[in-house]
């Protein structure tokens, strides 16, 4: 089945795409605190859901949503249709390592999707690039809440909740705020890419890819429940540059 649509209906009840409730998503949009006509750029958009939760915030403001899978920029473009925002937000079909915008933004997103430009440092580095001198970049990542056993470990070479803000830290950003998301974000999270991915399969019965979905649902529900729950954390930050004091 092809990863790109299989993604796609395993969030379709949950386009945030990541482990976050939508209260927390406009906590911390509310702590990126840019002006009314912020300039947004969301990189591995998904649908987008973060950059048009970010246009509700900046009423002036305008957005780009950089990403690859077209199922889930069709679902954006849908979204952005029936809120009013299609001539606030551009939506781009490319790899986020290689957009070139025109000038800086005031808002930069990577919430789940660091793993496009290698890991967490590497996010810092690249989406930092597109990021106003005075602005915010805002990036979520995975950390292991506990040490992981040796088999959970080979899920991702993550860090531990301090070395994530050491790391930003040491790539010249600033926490301002960080979410740590809770056990029942992550069950609402895991339950809705599972359970979307089994109601579409148990759904349409004679559609080829039916029994591969049905079985991607239950293998990755198990890797959850019996592996990666309650040890694997995610955490969204809100950065700025570290700028030193003037003497």
């Amino acid at each position: 089945m092809d990863r790109q649509r299989l993604s796609s209906i395993a969030h379709s009840h949950h386009p945030i795409a990541a482990p976050i409730s939508g209260v927390n998503v406009n906590r911390l949009l509310r702590r990126a605190g840019r002006g009314p006509a912020a300039r947004i750029l969301d990189l591995g958009c998904g649908e987008a859901a973060w950059a048009l939760q970010a246009l509700a915030h900046h009423p002036d403001g305008v957005a780009d949503g950089v990403g690859l899978s077209p199922y889930a920029l069709e679902r954006a473009a849908e979204a952005a249709t029936a809120r009013g925002l299609t001539d606030r937000l551009t939506l781009h079909q490319r790899d986020a390592r290689g957009y070139v915008p025109d000038g800086d933004y005031d808002l930069v997103m990577c919430v789940g999707a660091t793993h496009v430009f290698g890991g967490f440092r590497e996010t810092l580095v690249a989406a930092g690039r597109h990021v106003h001198p005075d602005g915010v970049l805002l990036v979520g990542e995975g950390f292991w809440a506990v040490p992981p056993t040796p088999d959970v470990a080979t899920l991702g070479d993550h860090d531990d909740l301090a070395g994530l803000v050491d790391a930003a830290e040491e790539c010249g950003w600033t926490p301002i705020y960080v979410h740590v998301s809770d056990q029942a974000e992550w069950d609402t999270y895991e339950w809705s890419w599972a359970g979307s991915l089994t109601e579409w399969a148990l759904d349409n019965p004679g559609h080829p890819d039916a029994a591969e979905a049905l079985a991607e649902a239950r293998r990755h529900r198990e890797r959850w429940l019996r592996g990666y729950r309650g040890v694997l954390g995610f955490a969204t930050l809100v950065l700025r540059r570290d700028r030193k004091p003037e003497m």
